[in-house]
């Protein structure tokens, strides 16, 4: 055999593994398909649901006093990896406020989690859309208030974008930032981005940089993933696990969450909190310039999931909100005794 036939079989057999390798790489990064609710492959439906205009549907779970006879109607938000369940300001709000106020609180699946449809053609606004097509459904009235937590939080700050004209208040409850919102001195960004674990560095800046690598990087073996995603106590301070018994004990609906794939909840959520947004936080206008209403933000000073520092900056920048920082709490401080109570009562103004 002369070497020209040995190089050309070599090149051929190169050819296939390159080819192989191709091929798995491609099938790596490829997410499932999500069992969606009520499909024949899928769980099943529960929850109490709408039907959006798009065609998807959106669970929801109400509390509080009768609809009819609230004063005061919220919408909350969930964090990540969370479901309607997760309501805590509507699951720890004492009794007393709830029938003294009046209060009628309305929580939902949020997009892939849960019993709500996925979405894969989510973005930034899609959401807050959602939500006032689910108060329009519910009849909440032409003004409502809404709650957010965590990365639920987030997307309160894409209503005050995106339906200003539809609320009486909002509050904004630990809400995670995106590292990449134009505005933040680069300084301030490096200090915040390297207070975070590096698998946390590098689970965010996948989700900007490469999103089509977020579920081959949150599923793969070889490097730590997101620490949130694997719930790890080493992002929670001292207060928040003295909170963590009691929201562990609770949570008797975990499967429930993630039960449609991790891609279109967990995932989706990462992809968007972390991607490029269309606007700035920084750059909205007051959406209560009569004082109408009012903005609140609440949030720990020992926070180990999203620095404290940008939040007090994107403050300074905003005059308007209402910004009330905790000494000595964490991100989970909403869980905390009469917390829910002080949140409520501040928001609506009683």
């Amino acid at each position: 055999m002369d070497c020209l036939t040995c190089a050309g079989i070599c090149t051929k057999i190169l050819l296939v593994l390159f080819a192989g390798i191709l091929a798995w790489a491609y099938q790596a990064i490829q997410p499932p398909i999500p069992k969606t609710c009520g499909s024949p492959d899928g769980p099943p439906v529960t929850a109490s649901r709408i039907k959006l205009k798009d065609g998807r549907y959106l669970a929801y779970k109400e509390h509080g006093v009768p609809r009819d006879a609230a004063k005061y109607k919220i919408v909350y938000v969930h964090g990540f990896d969370s479901c309607r369940h997760d309501a805590v300001v509507a699951n720890t709000l004492s009794p007393e406020i709830v029938e003294a106020l009046g209060v009628h609180i309305v929580s939902f699946d949020r997009p892939g989690y849960g019993e709500s449809d996925p979405n894969p053609k989510r973005t930034v606004q899609s959401l807050p859309l959602d939500i006032e097509e689910l108060a329009d459904q519910l009849g909440l009235g032409s003004k409502f208030y809404v709650i957010g937590f965590s990365m639920g939080g987030q997307v309160i700050w894409s209503c005050l974008k995106y339906i200003p004209h539809r609320l009486a208040g909002a509050a904004l409850l630990a809400p995670v930032v995106n590292y990449w919102w134009p505005g933040f001195p680069t300084n301030l960004v490096t200090e915040a981005y390297q207070q975070q674990l590096p698998q946390d560095q590098w689970a965010v800046r996948v989700s900007h940089y490469a999103p089509w690598l977020t579920y081959w990087w949150n599923t793969q073996k070889w490097f730590p993933s997101s620490s949130v995603v694997a719930h790890s106590t080493d992002i929670l301070n001292s207060e928040d696990k003295k909170l963590l018994p009691e929201i562990v004990s609770t949570r008797n609906y975990t499967a429930v969450v993630r039960q449609q794939g991790e891609y279109e909840s967990l995932h989706r959520d990462m992809m968007i909190g972390f991607g490029t947004w269309e606007f700035s936080p920084m750059d909205l206008d007051n959406p209560f310039p009569n004082n109408e209403g009012s903005v609140h933000m609440w949030h720990g000073d020992e926070d180990k999931i999203v620095p404290v520092i940008l939040q007090r900056y994107i403050a300074q920048q905003l005059p308007w909100i209402h910004y009330h920082e905790l000494p000595g709490a964490g991100h989970m401080f909403p869980h905390a005794s009469g917390m829910s109570d002080n949140i409520v009562k501040v928001l609506v103004g009683e």
